[in-house]
Parts: C-alpha cells; sequence; structure tokens
C-alpha cells in the first residue's frame, strides 16, 4: 500500500504537459492548411532564402552534369534534372544523350545554345532555377527571352515575356515584336501588334523595321495594308450603323409622342373632350414641338394632299408609319389609323415591303414588340 501511495504521489507531482498550439488542433490545422495551399496556388510564396539558394546552386554550378555552349565559347554548367522538369524540350534531348552515350563513365553531357546573346542564354537558364529576373535584363533581352522559352516550351516563362512586352510596345519596336510573335505563336502579343499597327500605321511605316519587312516579307506588308482597308471599311459600317439606328429610335420617340399627343394632350394639341390644365408639367417627350407645329399646318394647309406639300406630305408618312406600328387600330386616338389600314390592302408589293422593313428595323432597335401601343405583328 505504502509503495502505491508514493507512486501516486509520484505521479501527481509531475508537472502537467503544456497545451497544444492551437494552429495545430486537428480542425485549425487543416483550415489554416487549405488556406496555405490556397495561397500558394494564387501567389509566389517562396520565401527569399529558397531562391537565393537556388541562384547560389546555379552560379556555383555544384555537382553539375550538363555543359551549355553558347555562341562565344562560355560555359554553363548546369543539372539535368533542373533543366527536365521545366523544359519537356530539354528533357527529351538529355534522355536521348544519355541513351547514347550509355556506358561511358566520366562523360559530361553538353547542349549547346546558339543564335541569341550568350546573356540571354544565361537569364533563360537562372528563371529555370530560382523563377526570378532583374528588370533590367527583361529589357535588354526579353526578345531573345521570348524565342527560348518557346523553343524549349517553358510556357511561364513565356506569358512573362508576353507581359513584358506588351508594356513597351512602341513605334520603333512594334515590328520586331510582331514578327516574333508571328514565329513564336503569341497570339495575344500578336493581336496587340497588329492593332497598335492599325492605329500608328503612319509613323510606323516610316520606320527602318517598316522598311525591313516590306524588303523581307512583301507578302506580310500588303496583308497588313489590307487589314487597315478592312478595319477602315468595317468602322465606316459601325458608323453608318449607329447613324442608322439613331434614326431609327428617332422615329420610335416621334411615334410615341404622336400616341401621347392625341391620346393624353399636350400643349394646345389633344383630344377635343379634355381640357389642358394650366399647371400641366411640361411635355417630357423630344417630339413633341416638331410634331406639333406639323400638325398644325396640316389641319390649315389649303394643298393637304400627297404630293401637294412637303410638310403634309411627310404628315401622311408618319401618319401611315402609326398604322403599321399601332397595335389596335379599333380604339386608336390617332387620326386615319384604320383608314391606312384598310388602304395597306391596295398598295404594291414593292411600296409594301419598304414599308415592313422600316418597320422591323424600327422595332429592333428598340425592341417594342408586345409595347402598350406598338406591335411587330400588326404589319
Amino acid at each position: 500500500m505504502n509503495r502505491k501511495n508514493e507512486e501516486s504521489a509520484r505521479v501527481r507531482a509531475l508537472p502537467n504537459p503544456p497545451p497544444l498550439p492551437v494552429a495545430f488542433t486537428s480542425s485549425r490545422w487543416e483550415n489554416t492548411f487549405v488556406a496555405r495551399k490556397s495561397a500558394v496556388r494564387r501567389y509566389c510564396c517562396t520565401p527569399t532564402a529558397t531562391k537565393n539558394m537556388w541562384d547560389c546552386l546555379f552560379d556555383e554550378g555544384y555537382r553539375a552534369d550538363v555543359s551549355i555552349k553558347t555562341d562565344n565559347g562560355g560555359i554553363l554548367y548546369v543539372h539535368a534534372s533542373i533543366l527536365g522538369i521545366n523544359s519537356p524540350v530539354f528533357k527529351s534531348m538529355l534522355s536521348l544523350k544519355q541513351s547514347r552515350r550509355h556506358g561511358r563513365c566520366g562523360h559530361q553531357r553538353s547542349i549547346s545554345i546558339s543564335g541569341v546573346p550568350p546573356e540571354a542564354v544565361q537569364v533563360f537558364i537562372r528563371f529555370l532555377y530560382s523563377s526570378r529576373y532583374e528588370e533590367k535584363k527583361m529589357k535588354e533581352h526579353g526578345l531573345s527571352l521570348l524565342v527560348l522559352s518557346h523553343a524549349y516550351a517553358v510556357s511561364h516563362l513565356k506569358r512573362e515575356c508576353e507581359w513584358q512586352l506588351e508594356q513597351r510596345l512602341n513605334t520603333e519596336n512594334v515590328i520586331d515584336i510582331f514578327h516574333l510573335a508571328l514565329l513564336c505563336d503569341a497570339s495575344r502579343l500578336n493581336l496587340l501588334c497588329h492593332r497598335f499597327m492599325l492605329k500608328n500605321l503612319k509613323p510606323v511605316s516610316a520606320t527602318e523595321g517598316w522598311k525591313a519587312m516590306k524588303q523581307s516579307h512583301p507578302v506580310l506588308e500588303k496583308q497588313i495594308l489590307k487589314s487597315v482597308i478592312d478595319e477602315d471599311m468595317r468602322e465606316k459600317e459601325r458608323v453608318r450603323k449607329n447613324t442608322d439606328r439613331k434614326i431609327y429610335m428617332q422615329l420610335y420617340e416621334a411615334m410615341e409622342a404622336l400616341v401621347h399627343i392625341c391620346k393624353d394632350g399636350c400643349r394646345t394639341i389633344g383630344p377635343h373632350d379634355k381640357v389642358l390644365k394650366e399647371d400641366q408639367e411640361p411635355c417630357h417627350y423630344a417630339a413633341c414641338k416638331g410634331l406639333e407645329l406639323l400638325i398644325r399646318h396640316f389641319a390649315g394647309c389649303k394643298l393637304r394632299v400627297p404630293g401637294g406639300c412637303i410638310h403634309c406630305k411627310r404628315m401622311w408618312q408618319v401618319l401611315e408609319l402609326h398604322s403599321r406600328l399601332c397595335a389596335n387600330s379599333d380604339v386608336c386616338r390617332v387620326p386615319l389609323c384604320r383608314n391606312f389600314k384598310q388602304k395597306r390592302r391596295k398598295q404594291n408589293k414593292k411600296d409594301e415591303m419598304k414599308w415592313r422593313i422600316l418597320v422591323r428595323k424600327i422595332v429592333r432597335s428598340k425592341s417594342i414588340s408586345g409595347a402598350p401601343f406598338f406591335s411587330f405583328e400588326s404589319t
């Protein structure tokens, strides 16, 4: 008994263990992990020390197993695993060289990268290690880096090069960037260069790059000039359609104002069975004033026949257009609405087709099908 009591007293004397950190309890830890996982997908959370370590690995070439030769005879010592994991092209090249030299010990594999400045190759390989570059180097070798990233299928560097070149488009470099965008299948950059040239054709066509393109790629120059002509024609067509739409909108508003005048009354024109109040609010229909003047003239004109007076002719056209849009001519207060409905049966097919086309365009411009006063079905 004494031994048991002593053992229990010893257990009670031991201090309690510290509680687990709140961040590492099961539910909280899962939430933290999910949040960190989503953050890693959105942002680059790699510590600076880690990036510096990868840069150091590239600079020192510790246990490098591949040598890259550049145009000036320089050699970069790199690691096959880094190249292969970032570029499927490098991976395929290194696998092929490994299979050819199977069994040869102590022989280091080598790759030649030519056609671009050696410093651009160095910036390119450094990016494969740490995904970093100097802004100054990107501005200096952006075109070469775009070519390298496309040739070796490094998509994240290619997107970065495209974005950097987009920000630096000007009249002097747009032709060179346009050429490379075509060769490197950079569709967005190609489109932006094309738009830039269309907007600034005169200064761009005076540059040395345009002259060189004219000599080396005359077909490409013709295509650009043709696209300029096509764009100009499309712009004129857009202006024409906008102008027509405004006219159709004005015609629709005139039809609304005509119904308003004949149904509710406006200023001194209105139904004969209604008296307008002196404190009546101003009319919000912009077309009312012109229609009032036209109706006044139509009511007092002695040549009130189609073709006798230009103003009366316009009033006849307004009344006929209303009759073709009116949803219910039996209760309509607009004069001659029902008469025009009946007259339409005797109209020739050519005139009838013209009216139908006009009504259809008015309806489409305002989307008034099913409106309380107007309907496309009435045509």
